[in-house]
């Protein structure tokens, strides 16, 4: 067997770990304490399925995942509704993230420094930006595999520290149910863990670091080896930050990251708000740089430009992003809820949509080969895509006040 080495799957884990994850994930151990564990467990397993189909997209097919969708639709007008929803929904959608992500990012740093918080976005934005343009994939899946691990070793120290109950902790994980009013919060989880631009980041980012295909059956191992550990690693994250706010139990069900820090400082003293300011910072820029660039390689691949990072064209995509995060982080300041409400609701559209074309493409034998979805897992693909649609239309319904 060979030896275990980081890789794409770092990047979707940094992804998703995102300064959204972490307020959903401390609203949930303040108003529910650990009875939500089982929602961040169906999040990872789910998201290991879908991710380990886009992977296998990326090396058996040799092309991003947009590139397999436009080549595995006949019906040319199909094609072009599919393509144009998902990559206009996606650039949109990802430019309303990376709004949250420079301000969380900028809120850790302020927790540290006080600096003021447009200025921070500016900073942050301007690091995230030169990663990207090295266009060197090693440069920016070191940096991400860096940070992660200090979101790592940051929230598992708060966690320990909090000396949960096992009992409670198994229980949480393993008997799912949804006390009264925490369905929003159920759904906020596997939102936040569950996105439709990560299928298209691992899609393209496998090639980049497995580009002989003569070595496939090798590759597609490590890459599933690759793809476990990170979104298991991510999903363990998530739960340390439940776990870390549920001392809260019962004080916080609004609490953000900050109230998180504030009130967890009689168990870790003046330390509470380096731990979560050093976390927070982390947990931005990483998906601060991610957002962008799986952002461009969705749009890239449905206008045919390619995934080349160091193309102007891909360069163009992934900065329109990054820019349109960075001037409304700065001009919205910490409250731009109509534009993430927007990005809500573009993701519940098209998330459905990307996982039925995902699994029309693995079942694909002129692009899958041999490497096609086993019925086993069109069983388990078929039963996420349930699940995710009827998640996307109560998402729906919440962003736009049906039913209450």
């Amino acid at each position: 067997m060979s030896r275990f080495r980081a890789g794409p799957g770092f990047l979707v884990a940094a992804a998703f770990i995102g300064p959204g994850t972490l307020v959903t994930a401390s609203r949930a151990g303040a108003g529910y304490g650990t009875a939500l564990l089982w929602a961040v467990l169906f999040s990872v397993v789910t998201t290991a399925i879908l991710q380990d189909m886009a992977a296998r997209v990326g090396l058996a097919g040799r092309r991003g995942l947009a590139e397999a969708i436009r080549d595995s639709l006949a019906d040319p007008r199909l094609r072009a509704g599919a393509l144009g929803l998902i990559a206009t929904t996606i650039l949109v959608g990802n430019a309303a993230f990376q709004t949250g992500n420079l301000l969380g990012a900028s809120l850790g740093v302020t927790l540290l420094t006080g600096l003021p918080q447009a200025l921070l976005v500016a900073i942050i934005g301007g690091l995230a930006g030169a990663l990207l343009m090295t266009g060197t994939y090693k440069t920016i899946q070191n940096a991400l595999v860096a940070l992660v691990g200090l979101m790592s070793v940051v929230f598992f120290v708060v966690a320990v520290l909090t000396a949960p109950d096992v009992g409670d902790l198994l229980s949480g994980l393993l008997v799912p149910r949804v006390p009264p009013g925490a369905l929003l919060t159920v759904l906020a989880l596997i939102g936040t863990t569950v996105v439709p631009y990560n299928l298209f980041l691992h899609a393209s980012a496998v090639l980049e670091r497995w580009p002989d295909a003569e070595k496939n059956d090798e590759n597609l191992g490590e890459s599933r080896r690759d793809t476990l550990f990170s979104v298991a690693l991510g999903g363990l994250i998530t739960a340390a930050v439940v776990v870390a706010a549920s001392p809260l139990f019962g004080e916080g069900g609004d609490a953000d990251v900050a109230a998180v820090a504030a009130r967890l400082e009689p168990l870790l003293g003046r330390a509470a708000p380096l731990f979560f300011g050093v976390g927070l910072f982390a947990a931005g820029l990483t998906s601060s740089i991610t957002a962008p660039l799986a952002a461009a390689y969705a749009a890239s691949g449905a206008l045919g430009w390619g995934s080349d990072l160091k193309s102007r064209r891909f360069q163009l995509l992934w900065g329109g992003v990054l820019l349109t995060g960075m001037v409304f982080g700065i001009f919205l300041g910490a409250s731009p809820y109509q534009i993430i409400l927007f990005a809500q609701a573009g993701n519940a559209v098209v998330l459905p949509l990307t996982l039925v074309l995902l699994l029309v493409v693995v079942n694909h034998t002129g692009i899958m080969g041999r490497h096609r979805n086993s019925r086993l897992a069109n069983i388990a693909g078929a039963l996420v895509v349930l699940v995710i649609l009827g998640l996307s239309v109560v998402q729906l319904a919440r962003v736009f006040g049906v039913g209450g």
